[in-house]
Formats: structure tokens, C-alpha cells, sequence
């Protein structure tokens, strides 16, 4: 089944892997902390504004993953103080579902070290939920939260599990863990 780009995101632990037919040629770059989805050196050039991202980004000891630009404003907002919510539900609903042929949702999560919120917009809903477990949520398919047999308690294994999940077309993944006040660890796989 392809889904397409998804997060499982649950208290202290997540992971987002990029799944793509038409954009294979992809990785995960870290930079300084932050993980960005970009270009690998041998893709075709591209207009399009949707393939090259921020994924995995720390702010205030917490992880916010996501699948597109709203990574950065949800990042920011949490900065300033406002709760996971109301920066999921704010940031979500402003920028809306992707503008490209498929209407592809936005989707995103905040993993702090003993809590979790999950949130996705898409062209009929916005939904933002605090977890207790880890709950995936995906751009295709599987695009309301449900909770997930996810095993991973480390950064690599998390990108490992996510990546080696049976869903279709595999291109790369991040996994991250929050625990204590020691901030995020990530890790990445880039196999595709």
C-alpha cells in the first residue's frame, strides 16, 4: 500500500520517512540539528516548492517532525511559548493542504519527552490530537491519526523501523528521541 509521507510520533519517540513516486531522488541532510529533506546530486532539476523541506526540528527540548514548510512556523511558535495544540491546529490551518495535484495533506507531530500531538490537514478536515502512544498519520491513505505497533526506542532505530515499514516506494526516513532535558537525538536512514 503506498501512503505516501508519514509520521509516528508518540511520547519520546518519532520518526517521519518520505515515500514518493514521483520525487525518488531524495535524502536527508543534517544541518546543525536540523534534518532537511533535499534533492540527492544526481536528481533532475524541479520547480516544484514541495520536495525540499525542514523535517525533524528541535525547539525548547521537544522535536516537531512534519512534511513540509509548516515544520518551521510550528518550531517557531512553540518557542514563543504556545502549547503543541494550538501551534499545530494555528500553524495547520494557515497554511492549509499543499496546493499540487494530489491536494496533499500537511502533516506533523511534537514529541516532547513524556507527551506527543499529532495533527494533519487535508483539503476535508484539520485534526490535532494529544497521544499517549505511538500514533501514526500519513499524507495518503492512512490520513487520520490511529495509533501504531511501533517498537523503536532509539533515534536509529526509529528511522530503521520507518523505513523498513512494508508501505510502498521507500525513499528515506529520520527517527528522533526526547528524554529529559537532554533534547532531541536523531538519527537517519537514506537507502532510496
Amino acid at each position: 500500500m503506498y501512503v505516501g509521507r508519514f509520521v509516528v510520533v508518540g511520547p519520546g519517540i518519532g520518526a517521519y520517512r518520505v515515500s514518493s513516486r514521483s520525487f525518488p531522488n531524495r535524502h536527508i541532510v543534517d544541518r546543525s540539528g536540523t534534518l532537511t529533506v533535499a534533492p540527492t546530486p544526481d536528481a533532475p532539476e524541479t520547480d516544484n516548492p514541495y520536495i525540499a523541506y525542514n523535517c525533524v526540528r528541535e525547539s525548547q527540548g521537544r522535536a516537531v517532525l512534519g512534511n513540509g514548510s509548516h515544520v518551521d512556523p510550528v518550531a517557531e511558535k512553540l518557542d514563543m511559548g504556545y502549547p503543541a495544540r494550538d501551534t499545530l491546529a494555528t500553524t495547520l490551518l494557515s497554511l492549509d493542504y499543499e496546493k499540487d495535484d494530489y491536494d496533499t495533506p500537511r502533516i506533523a507531530g511534537v514529541v516532547g519527552d513524556d507527551t506527543a500531538t499529532v495533527g494533519i490537514v487535508r483539503r476535508d478536515a484539520l485534526v490535532v490530537e494529544r497521544v499517549e502512544e505511538p500514533t501514526l498519520v500519513a499524507t495518503y491513505e492512512a490520513d487520520d491519526p490511529r495509533p501504531f505497533d511501533f517498537a523503536a526506542t532509539d533515534a536509529a532505530a526509529a528511522a530503521r523501523e520507518a523505513y523498513d515499514l512494508e508501505f510502498e516506494h521507500a525513499v528515506c526516513a529520520a527517527g528522533v528521541v526526547v528524554e529529559g532535558d537532554d533534547g532531541p537525538t536523531t538519527s537517519v536512514v537514506n537507502e532510496g
